[in-house]
């Protein structure tokens, strides 16, 4: 038991640590562009990374990082002691790229360790090799489909301040498709509706997997209906109101990130509740004080900030302007819900680095940084394998002590 609790503790510290290395990841643009102070914006930030506790409930992204390792190959006390190494070098590896500013994926960091473990215990057929070729594939696909998004919100929003009728078509266009995606994918049959609310309505609107979908939806609206009027105000107007949506589509971000990442560790530590007690634990019954837990530990990390990450994040990779940051926000939220919702984990380092830089190419492609961009994306390829070799290494060492 007493292991297990320090097991649990360390994971909460990773969480922390998790926290303040990616706040930059929903902070830097509202940073960069003065729409919030520093201190503003990571506790705007900390807060909608808690809100996030309350919208996503079906914790598919937890159960993918729980099952990494086969549990049947490596269970009991030689599965704590895997998990165990895995944060060790986790921790380690975050704290180290903080600490020099590299951007580097903390989720990344914890499948790569906790994979690493698992070989030095038992070799490669210990860990599940789907989860692991899906969260490699998304190093690369992750930031591309952010910068993807975030190029294209850019160039509609570019387009938006020019007269005619084109940006007015497309927002009808953009209201339709909101439309037609609510309809698809929105819960509405009473049986599958979990809220404490007595309307069938709020139920409907406050059911956790319609709940993130509308939220999406809302700022989507948003910005198709700012676009409407968007040529007939003048520059220091538009400004002020991109301003206003940056404030919006930061918040979406958090939410996103507090959803993704705070998972991560509620997968770990259930993996190890799991391994210390089969019986008693399993998967399809998350105990309720996990996900509290954990969401309130990222969020107190985003709190305590992230300024060195936060230069890099915010300024080093391209010039951010406030209708540059909405793009870049809102195209990174999108890419975080959706893969939240096909249970895969992403980096949202990954995600709002491809995003910065969709918004910096619709400029041209020499207002991107490529060189600080190159060597951001040396850190993304050795994250996993750094953080696997180090994992081992401790296990190694522990198992010889232990």
């Amino acid at each position: 038991m007493t292991f297990l609790i320090v097991i649990i503790a360390l994971a909460l510290i990773f969480d922390y640590i998790n926290g303040f290395h990616d706040a930059a990841n929903s902070i830097a643009t509202v940073v960069s562009t003065k729409v919030l102070t520093p201190g503003q914006a990571v506790i705007w930030a900390a807060v909608f990374n808690f809100v996030a506790f309350f919208i996503f409930k079906d914790h598919g992204v937890a159960n993918t990082i729980a099952k990494t390792v086969k549990p049947e190959l490596v269970n009991g006390q030689n599965m704590l002691l895997v998990i165990f190494s895995g944060l060790l070098s986790a921790v380690f590896w975050n704290l180290f790229t903080w600490w020099f500013g590299i951007p580097s994926s903390s989720s990344h960091a914890l499948i790569g360790a906790f994979s690493g473990a698992a070989v030095a215990f038992g070799g490669f057929n210990t860990i599940n090799s789907e989860p692991i070729i899906k969260t490699i594939a998304f190093i690369f696909l992750a930031p591309v489909i952010g910068m993807i998004i975030a190029f294209i919100l850019s160039l509609w929003f570019i387009h938006s301040f020019r007269k005619g009728w084109v940006p007015k078509i497309i927002a009808l266009i953009v209201f339709i498709l909101v439309a037609l995606f609510l309809k698809e994918n929105i819960v509405t049959d009473p049986a599958k509706l979990k809220t404490h609310y007595q309307s069938y309505a709020l139920r409907v609107i406050f059911h956790s997997a319609n709940f993130k979908w509308i939220l999406l939806a809302g700022i989507m609206v948003i910005m198709a209906s700012f676009t409407l009027f968007l040529n007939g105000l003048n520059a220091n107007r538009a400004n002020t109101w991109f301003k206003r949506l940056q404030l919006v589509s930061s918040a979406i971000f958090s939410i996103g990130h507090g959803g993704n990442d705070a998972q991560k560790v509620m997968g770990i530590i259930m993996a190890a509740m799991i391994a210390y007690d089969p019986v008693r634990y399993s998967l399809n019954n998350m105990i309720w004080w996990i996900p509290l837990a954990c969401y309130a530990a990222i969020a107190l990390g985003t709190m305590s900030g992230g300024w060195k990450i936060v230069k890099t994040m915010g300024t080093k990779i391209t010039k951010v302007t406030p209708f540059e940051g909405v793009a870049a926000e809102t195209a990174g939220a999108i890419t975080l819900f959706v893969t939240e919702a096909l249970k895969i984990p992403v980096s949202t380092t990954h995600t709002i680095t491809g995003s910065i830089i969709g918004v910096g190419a619709t400029k041209r492609l020499s207002a991107v940084r490529w060189g600080v961009t190159v060597n951001l994306l040396w850190a993304w390829i050795l994250t996993i394998p750094i953080s696997a070799i180090l994992a081992a290494l401790i296990f190694y060492i522990l198992r010889f002590f232990y």
